[in-house]
């Protein structure tokens, strides 16, 4: 066994140059990013791949995977420091959110057929240039829903009660013992009950948070376009038009929305001059859906009167540095709205089942969460292959790249893959380089409908 294997697990970083030379002896591939080198067409190996690419631990994933893969992991923050072995031969790759996989990333990747996000967002993966290189992108959509919705209610009650700032003056010995301390330390927290609380996306996170307000006492509206009519009678919640009747009615507004080139700095300086003055905003989504800059001097002005933000756009978060670490009333924690033990550990069994179904199953459709399925539709002609006849070990799961204008050899014993040009397909869908048609920012897309996207892993 090689040095730096932990049950099964290559080291990333801390080993990197080690295994280099472990690797070099047995091993040449190409080392210019961005090329496919030509693979013999067949069956892939009976071991195939997988790659945690941005953790070390991957205790739980192997239980799951060990009969039908090899598991690595890579702790890389990345692509530069994933190994050159996971980029020639990983067929799936697992991913936190702490890494980034641009299409220049993805094309690092040789063999690269699936990828799952072990969380629910996937803002840090480009699924639509994954679809047009045949890669699946999978989430993990049930995961922290209960956990984010929790921190969001704490968030909002933090603000209201302003316990955060109670706990600082006493630990700055104020002991507030009379009245008038006590209204002094006191100030501008605020009786829940008859307050309105605005949503923005109501998606598992957001129904989770708006069942919790009501049992508060709040008054509960929401916005989003892309839920069909009678989602809000089966709440019992009341549903605005447009984001501005949402904002201007709203006495505290929290994001449970994706974030996607359209809603980038969503709220902004425009959208905080519609709400009402002294608003609270609550973020547990994604960071980039508010311009840090905007709240800042929104929150100097008194505009807002405070705000609570898991998630930021620039992370790790640091009040030593951007636009907030002079503001008031500023609560932020860093990112962990989604976590609990449990949490963690239902995701990551989740991923590694996913992956187990890409594996042993037809992409995309073995895969429960593939949230680029119809992009990988509209760029490919799927095929419909006898699973009979593909290898009885990944049953169909298998697929090898070339360079434009490269076709490989057929395996003897096994019927021809349809060829197009930079694939040679093997049991899965041929994928196509033609670019799918992108939806006009006017136009309500069933890709953009997924607002279940909480501040998770």
């Amino acid at each position: 066994m090689l040095r730096g294997m932990r049950s099964s697990c290559w080291a990333g970083r801390s080993g990197l140059t080690m295994e280099r030379t472990l690797w070099a002896t047995s091993s040449s591939f190409s080392k210019s990013p961005g090329i496919r080198p030509p693979i013999v067409n067949g069956p892939m190996p009976a071991r195939p791949l997988v790659a945690l690419l941005d953790g070390r631990d991957c205790t739980v994933e192997m239980p799951i995977l060990k009969d039908v893969a090899t598991v690595a992991f890579c702790d890389a923050q990345s692509t530069q420091e994933i190994h050159e072995k996971v980029l020639n031969e990983a067929v799936g790759a697992l991913m936190y959110h702490t890494i980034t996989l641009s299409r220049q990333d993805l094309e690092k990747f040789k063999a690269l057929r699936v990828i799952v996000r072990i969380g629910s967002g996937y803002d840090n993966v480009d699924i639509k240039s994954a679809a047009e290189l045949g890669i699946a992108v999978c989430n993990i959509p049930s995961s922290s829903v209960e956990e984010t919705a929790d921190s969001t209610l704490c968030h909002i009650l933090n603000l209201y009660r302003r316990v955060t700032w109670l706990h600082q003056a006493m630990r700055e010995g104020n002991r507030a013992s009379s009245v008038e301390q006590i209204r002094e330390v006191a100030g501008g927290a605020v009786r829940i009950r008859g307050e309105t609380l605005g949503i923005i996306g109501l998606g598992r996170v957001g129904q989770a948070v708006a069942l919790r307000a009501k049992s508060f006492g709040f008054n509960v509206i929401f916005y989003d376009p892309y839920l069909p009519d009678g989602v809000e009678r089966s709440l019992g919640l009341q549903r605005v038009g447009t984001l501005q009747d949402l904002l201007m009615h709203s006495d505290c507004i929290t994001l449970h929305c994706s974030l996607n080139e359209h809603n980038h700095h969503l709220i902004n300086d425009f959208t905080i001059k519609q709400m009402r003055q002294g608003c609270f905003l609550v973020n547990t989504a994604r960071g980039g859906l508010v311009d840090e800059k905007a709240l800042a001097q929104a929150l100097k002005e008194g505009r807002i009167r405070g705000t609570a933000l898991d998630v930021h756009e620039s992370e790790p978060f640091s009040f030593a540095q951007g636009p907030l670490k002079d503001a008031p009333n500023v609560i932020c924690t860093p990112h962990t709205a989604w976590y609990s033990e449990q949490a963690s550990i239902e995701s990551r069994e989740d991923a590694a089942k996913e992956i187990r179904r890409a594996i042993t199953g037809h992409i995309p459709d073995a895969l429960r969460n593939c949230v680029n399925k119809e992009y990988l539709l509209l760029a490919a002609q799927w095929s419909s292959i006898d699973p009979a006849t593909v290898h009885p070990e990944l049953n169909g799961a298998a697929a090898y790249r070339f360079p434009p204008g490269v076709v490989g050899v057929a395996t003897p014993g096994l019927p021809e893959p349809p060829v197009v040009e930079g694939i040679v397909a093997h049991g899965i869908p041929s994928v196509s380089h033609s670019a799918p048609r992108t939806p006009s920012p006017g136009e309500t897309s069933k890709l953009e409908a997924d607002r279940e996207i909480p501040a998770d892993q």
